[in-house]
């Protein structure tokens, strides 16, 4: 069986996109796929113009593609800061990573506060926030959202949507989310992925009072 099979998606500059599915449908293998983390078989996969399917994953993050995963994978022995400062590897200029931090801070003034704390020792909810803003510090086209909530409590929760928020129409968001009021309530349109193969696609509003996800995957 294919993890991905015909599946065909835009999103377009500004926009807040949610994928949605049960698990094991195949969403974190569609955002490892466009991060360049896996390469398809076969297909296209377009970013601005430029195809993107056969570049490494650093060549994809230089134009301005970056993921935040699934279980946040943040390097628990270094500092907040030396997280972050990972997170713009491909710039050697000082100018650029002050610059980069300045904004990843202003968004989370929390990690400013623990920016010498080891990753390991912040909560769950600050961790997700470190990953998060260590995407952020590439300064990213194209933000793909690996479960954001996954794991969190419900007023942290809160803070990371109201993060999505925030970022609407200066960053394009792809969100891939267990919680799926909380998605379409994020975001412009969405697709539901089944088995690999997008089965349903349309504007969030439209998706809420659609009869097949209220059931499948709001309880309703």
């Amino acid at each position: 069986m294919l993890a991905l099979n015909e599946v065909s998606l835009k999103v377009m500059g500004g926009e807040i996109v949610s994928i949605i599915g049960s698990n094991g449908a195949g969403k974190t293998t569609l955002l490892k796929t466009i991060c360049g983390l896996i390469h398809p078989d076969s297909g296209i996969i377009r970013f601005l113009g430029k195809e993107i399917q056969n570049l490494p994953p650093h060549s994809i993050v230089k134009l301005g593609i970056t993921m935040v995963p699934e279980g946040r994978q943040i390097f628990g022995k270094l500092t907040v800061k030396e997280n972050l400062l990972v997170g713009a590897f491909l710039y050697k200029s000082k100018e650029y990573r002050e610059e980069a931090l300045d904004y990843v801070y202003r968004l989370f003034p929390r990690l400013k506060e623990r920016e010498s704390q080891l990753a390991e020792s912040l909560s769950g909810g600050e961790q997700q926030m470190l990953a998060i803003a260590r995407a952020l510090m590439s300064k990213p086209k194209l933000l793909c959202l690996d479960e954001p909530s996954q794991g969190l409590a419900p007023h942290l929760v809160e803070r990371i949507f109201e993060f999505i928020k925030e970022v609407r129409g200066k960053i394009t968001v792809l969100l891939v989310e267990q919680n799926v009021y909380r998605a379409l309530k994020s975001c412009e349109r969405a697709y539901v992925l089944e088995n690999g193969r997008i089965t349903l696609s349309g504007r969030s509003e439209e998706l809420l009072l659609d009869e097949r996800v209220k059931t499948a995957y709001l309880g309703m």
